[in-house]
């Protein structure tokens, strides 16, 4: 028995039936010891789950040599895989916690991302979280979770609403118009919105590296 075990025997339970499944004598159970035997290892719940989270987060990828905005569309990309190989860390890593060295590692290298870009340190945190918000939320609406809800693509979402919209369009106009202009190029949420934020940050930075010395455009 070792810590690394116990928190790869806490993921796979969490893999096939969700973070609520997880519990201490379950772990003990899948290998074989006593409940008791696991907390000379780990003292509770809450601990075994900051270390499943930052094992099954792992290390970030590494990508050498990207412009900060290629730098983030890979982090957040490689964020989603993360979500979406283990969904229940959408639940696991939101509140106050331990963050693990990990997930911190995750931290630092999106933030190691906009480094030199000419926003003070603040902004780039703020960055990161707006980044990792939208990713965080189109992981929530699309992946299904182990053990509960099934997630919808956006394609789901567009095919549900045609076929109301095919008899109710005249109560939602609006709705009606904007899916007959529908390209087919579906389930692109994640990186339209990945796109329209990086536009607004390259408008900050643009005015940030330009502005004469001393000034600090709002």
């Amino acid at each position: 028995m070792t810590l690394e075990g116990i928190a790869e025997a806490a993921i796979t339970i969490a893999d096939a039936d969700g973070l609520d499944a997880v519990s201490m004598q379950r772990v003990a159970g899948d290998l074989s010891f006593t409940k008791m035997a696991l907390y000379r290892y780990v003292p509770g719940k809450a601990e075994l789950v900051a270390v499943m989270t930052d094992q099954a987060i792992g290390l970030p990828p590494e990508h050498p040599g990207l412009a900060w905005r290629e730098a983030l569309q890979a982090w957040a990309t490689d964020l989603f895989a993360a979500f979406e190989k283990h969904p229940w860390l959408l639940h696991s890593t939101v509140g106050r916690r331990v963050l693990g060295p990990n997930e911190l590692t995750w931290m630092d290298r999106g933030v190691q991302a906009l480094a030199g870009s000419g926003l003070h340190g603040g902004e780039q945190l703020d960055s990161l979280a707006v980044v990792a918000g939208h990713v965080r939320t189109i992981a929530e609406q699309s992946l299904t979770m182990p053990g509960g809800t099934t997630g919808s693509t956006e394609e789901d979402i567009t095919s549900a609403l045609v076929e109301v919209l095919s008899t109710e369009a005249e109560r939602f106009p609006a709705l009606a118009t904007a899916l007959q202009s529908i390209d087919g190029n579906q389930n692109q949420g994640l990186t339209f919105g990945l796109q329209r934020i990086f536009d607004g940050l390259e408008v900050l930075i643009t005015a940030r590296t330009s502005a004469p010395a001393g000034s600090q455009p709002a």
